[in-house]
């Protein structure tokens, strides 16, 4: 027996003879502590679950947290938690349900619980079983059309106003750049710049789908796989791609699979027949078959609307927006006066126009994400697995970000072009984690759908808030007539009792911190100038002071006694709806530093922790500045990994929360100390002894 033949029995849905042929491999057929022992000795602990027998997965799991393998330590230690929490379960409900490879005979009156997430055929590492949730309902048929969520905009007008504005844009941006060439004929230089615009974006345009295909190649080694192979992971999903190829007259797209366990899913092309549809191997192991089959339909629905094609137009007007701001900031460095002030000009409105264009790119980004899971919940008639989806693709992020050292290059890479913003997955894939309920999910995304913040924050993200766009998914169950997943209707019903004047109240109060430091230094310089009479020095000296006040202050509000930190976990603190960017709440947390916060950065400072509910950032600040975090990263960072102990440090919530650190002190006494107010008090400190001095010249 293989241990590829105990994968496909457990995929299959055949849990005991996995348990059997799986037995007989490590028995047999396998050398003790080799690689392929290992890892069949972890899809043991999967099939013994699968098989119900959860006393005999987690006395394997105890064996293997004594491994000398670190990393087995570390998965077995993750999946006993769970299994703990999932026997609990057991005993107190007489049935447990388990993870179907096709959910198309459930109803809508069905209550059936979620335990585990279909098996990657090759899975070096397979996720802890994932908490047993109640799973929403799906609709009898496909295809009902479903009225779009009112805050989801027009994917039209999205378009077609960026679009616009962009080659405007663009147009007058070349026009400028050949007058500041002084080109003697303007109408030569009028045609030149409309030819130059057209035959940049075509060319880019078509040859895109092609410089993506070598990237992804040399990035993260894709490989193109035929439907057949699809449809032996996921069912449903291959079933969902040939209806909507179809349906609507498309070429199939071109199907690849990255071997990485990070779940991730994107598309990109230039015409929708030319296509490619990528996904990670995580996707098939974090996800059941309806949920991957609602992953596929968003992507479909991204091609359906040529929102990758839009997209590649758009990115390349801002890109070509920030050449001509390079170009003509060079050409203002030379010539005569008059060209380089015009030079100059068109490098600062060059400038203007990149920014204007990039919020333009990021909303048209987040309004086809919208109108994407709609096509997928028309599509799927089962808009609840595409939110489960999403959650658990944050869950799966969460997971293997907890394994690897460094954060996932793959989901960093591709985080424009996802399906899921990875910077959101700490708050929703940890409340999936350790949720028994539903509305334990719900409960993070109070933050995303009525903290001010949550908007403000939005502005710069390619996707829309996670809670949002369950919130919209919601509502397309709830027009199917079918339960929502995660409570939402409960939890929108709770935030009727948030202090709403709190919220809004903070939200200024964080606004007036960002801007204090120019409103100190305007300050001080109108109160200097009615001194001036008396000291010619004093506007200065005041603005000077003014400047050094506002720093300090500022700083202490944004970083307030540490001493008094209260006791909390992860989960707690992402769950609160008036948490701040600006303003630190400071805490204290148990837990272990498990690895770096810095994507491929191999002496970043920044660290991740972990605790009994989640994982977060820390943030670490050297009273030595970026050199002191360089060393610290090099030195010292590689030792501290695996250590358990206590942190203390102000907790923020912006797309992802953090820790800005203080302290760090490890079970063994080992203490690492964090300056991130060290150099705010020096400056400020500093600023009004100048201008205490200034005030002494006469």
């Amino acid at each position: 027996m293989s241990l590829q033949a105990g994968l496909d029995a457990l995929k299959q849905g055949r849990p005991q003879e996995a348990v059997q042929i799986l037995q007989n491999f490590c028995n047999y057929g396998a050398t003790p502590d080799s690689k392929d022992y290992l890892q069949a000795q972890m899809i043991l602990v999967k099939a013994y679950y699968r098989a119900g027998n959860i006393k005999k997965a987690s006395a394997l799991c105890q064996q293997l947290a004594n491994s000398n393998n670190s990393q087995l330590r570390s998965w077995a230690k993750q999946t006993l938690s769970s299994l703990s929490n999932a026997q609990m379960s057991q005993e107190s409900t007489s049935e447990v349900g388990t993870s179907t490879a096709s959910s198309n005979a459930q109803t809508s009156q069905e209550s059936t619980s979620e335990v585990g997430t279909s098996t990657a055929s090759t899975a070096t590492t397979p996720e802890p079983p994932s908490k047993v949730v109640q799973k929403g309902a799906r609709a009898a048929q496909t295809g009902v059309k479903l009225a779009l969520a009112g805050f989801a905009g027009s994917l039209s007008l999205a378009s077609g106003v960026t679009l616009s504005l962009l080659f405007g844009m663009i147009l007058v941006l070349a026009l400028a750049v050949i007058f500041i060439l002084e080109s003697p004929n303007p109408i030569a230089g009028l045609f030149t710049a409309v030819v130059f615009t057209l035959v940049f974006n075509i060319v880019a345009f078509f040859l895109s789908p092609w410089l993506m295909d070598l990237s992804q190649r040399w990035l993260y080694q894709t490989r193109w796989v035929s439907l057949s192979e699809v449809e032996s992971q996921s069912p449903e999903a291959a079933k969902v791609i040939q209806y909507v190829c179809a349906e609507k007259q498309l070429k199939q797209p071109r199907l690849g699979i990255i071997d990485d366990q990070n779940p991730t899913a994107f598309t990109y092309g230039s015409l929708p027949n030319s296509a490619r549809l990528v996904v990670s191997q995580g996707l098939f192991t974090y996800l059941d078959d309806e949920e991957i089959a609602t992953v596929y339909a968003h992507e479909l629905g991204h091609i359906v609307h040529w929102d990758f094609a839009v997209m590649t137009v758009a990115s390349t007007l801002v890109q070509i927006t920030y050449l001509i701001y390079i170009t003509a900031r060079r050409l203002g460095r030379s010539g005569s006066e008059k060209a380089r002030d015009a030079a100059q000009s068109a490098a600062l409105i060059a400038y203007g126009f990149y920014l204007v264009g990039t919020y333009l790119l990021l909303y048209l980004s987040r309004t086809r994400e919208y109108f994407a899971d709609h096509f997928a919940a028309e599509t799927t008639g089962n808009p609840n697995a595409l939110s489960r989806a999403l959650v658990k693709i944050a869950y799966g992020i969460v997971e293997e970000g907890q394994r690897a050292k460094e954060p996932s290059r793959l989901v960093e890479g591709t985080r424009a072009l996802g399906i899921y913003d990875p910077k959101a997955a700490a708050s929703s894939g940890t409340a999936y984690r350790v949720a028994a309920q539903p509305e334990q999910v719900g409960r993070v995304f109070l933050w995303d759908l009525f903290n001010p913040w949550g908007w403000w924050m939005e502005l710069n993200s390619t996707h829309p808030l996670t809670g949002k766009r369950v919130r919209a998914l919601s509502t397309y169950a709830e027009q199917l007539g079918l339960p929502t997943e995660f409570d939402m209707g409960r939890i929108v019903g709770e935030s009727k009792s948030l202090n709403k004047p709190k919220l809004y109240r903070n939200f200024a109060t964080d606004l007036l911190l960002f801007i204090a430091i120019p409103i100190g230094l305007v300050a001080g310089l109108l109160l200097g100038l009615t001194f001036i009479n008396i000291l010619p020095t004093a506007p200065i000296a005041f603005a000077v002071i003014g400047l050094g006040i506002a720093i300090c202050l500022r700083t202490l509000v944004m970083y307030p006694n540490f001493k008094q930190a209260q006791a909390s976990d992860i989960l707690t603190l992402m769950s609160d709806p008036y948490a701040s960017p600006l303003r630190g709440q400071p805490v204290k947390l148990q837990g272990e530093l498990i690895g770096r916060g810095d994507a491929g950065y191999a002496f970043g400072s920044d660290l991740k922790f972990q605790d009994a509910t989640g994982m977060i950032f820390l943030r670490y600040a050297s009273r030595f500045g970026s050199l002191g975090n360089f060393l610290f990263g090099m030195g010292k960072v590689k030792n501290l990994l695996g250590s358990q102990g206590e942190t203390t440090g102000w907790f923020r919530r912006g797309i992802a929360p953090w820790v800005d650190m203080t302290q760090f002190t490890s079970s063994s006494g080992t203490k690492v100390n964090s300056y991130h107010r060290f150099w705010s008090f020096i400056f400020g400190s500093g600023a009004m002894v100048v201008g205490l001095l200034l005030l002494t010249v006469v």
